[in-house]
């Protein structure tokens, strides 16, 4: 017998050695079905007691009639008072064969044999006793103001982030002259391969919309960050950094990248991080949880190799995104445009 059982005063206790007689008779009795009845409870645990006559059980050498005509007494003994406690479902000898509580609405059968006559006993205390508890309602969800050309973040063009910056940060003719006369590297020229990459991965993802995905673009987030591109669709959400390396060789590990063999940069730790951004916006505002698929994307390389034991980033060349179209199986569609509503808002993104 379940401990609760016990500690609710169910159990027999045994007043001698083991063999003697509880009731009067030598050994454990037992009831009509074999099983040792239990002790009742004693008039000053018990709250209230019912019993009502259900009819004569027939019984054979199996217990209880298979055909269910009739059952024995049964009673009703109430634990922890003001209509909040347990009610204990006995037959007249003792034996509980089902538990209501009465707080969580949950029933608790222990003798499928007794399933209607436990429920017909207890519509006096609960006319429709459920069998699961009740499910208490969760937090409400954070909700987005109807959208608005203004934040409506479907309306960014590839790479809009790195053109605005480099419009109003950007150097000017001088200085972009002398770069180019001196055949100096600079911040900005970086940037505008930059720019060209994301417009050419852009482009590929954008001609997925037929195959049911939808592609957002230079998503900005707190702390000067910005998503190259989002892609929601039937195959999952995918948050991608587009890296522009015309003519490198590159080799992609765990935390880091390497163009022609140089020094690492942290491209991977960086995709990873933004991945999780993306994965706590959708989940606060869609109330499920969204796994994120992190990605980078290179343009223009030679070569591009990725460690055997990188597993939870996608590498791919700039050509091979367009086999993302038929992947399916992730998101109902009703489960992709949801997401997407989301996600192109803008005030979504504020706190991220």
């Amino acid at each position: 017998m379940p401990e609760e059982h016990r500690q609710a005063g169910l159990l027999p206790e045994r007043s001698g050695p083991r063999g003697s007689s509880l009731h009067g008779h030598e050994g454990v009795s037992r009831d009509g079905l074999g099983h040792q009845p239990l002790e009742r409870l004693s008039p000053d645990r018990t709250c209230h007691l019912v019993v009502m006559r259900l009819g004569c059980c027939h019984m054979g050498g199996d217990g209880v009639d298979a055909g269910g005509a009739g059952l024995s007494d049964l009673k009703v003994r109430e634990r922890g008072g003001s209509g909040r406690g347990r009610l204990y479902v006995e037959t007249i000898d003792g034996m509980v064969v089902a538990w209501l509580d009465r707080a969580t609405g949950q029933l608790t059968i222990l003798r499928e044999e007794y399933r209607a006559a436990v429920h017909e006993v207890l519509a006096l205390y609960q006319p429709q006793p459920n069998e699961h508890p009740t499910r208490q309602p969760g937090p409400e969800l954070p909700t987005l103001a109807p959208l608005t050309p203004e934040n409506d973040l479907a309306r960014n063009a590839p790479g809009s982030a790195l053109k605005k910056k480099l419009d109003t940060e950007g150097p000017g003719a001088v200085e972009r002259l002398a770069t180019w006369l001196f055949r100096r590297e600079s911040e900005w020229a970086s940037w505008r391969r930059g720019l060209v990459g994301e417009r050419r991965v852009g482009a590929e993802l954008d001609r997925l919309s037929d195959q049911g995905w939808h592609a957002l673009h230079s998503i900005l987030l707190s702390n000067s960050v910005d998503i190259d591109h989002l892609l929601i669709g039937p195959g999952g959400v995918f948050n991608i950094n587009t890296k522009h390396c015309p003519q490198k060789n590159v080799w992609v590990g765990n935390d880091s990248v390497k163009v022609n063999h140089g020094p690492p940069h942290p491209y991977t730790r960086k995709v990873r991080a933004e991945g999780r951004r993306v994965q706590r916006v959708l989940t606060r505002y869609s109330g499920k949880h969204v796994h994120v698929q992190p990605a980078l994307v290179f343009v223009g390389v030679s070569e591009l190799k990725a460690a055997s034991t990188l597993s939870d980033v996608r590498v791919w060349r700039q050509r091979e995104v367009a086999s993302l179209g038929p992947v399916a199986g992730q998101l109902t569609p009703e489960e992709v445009e949801s997401l997407y509503a989301i996600a192109r808002h803008r005030d979504a993104w504020v706190e991220a």
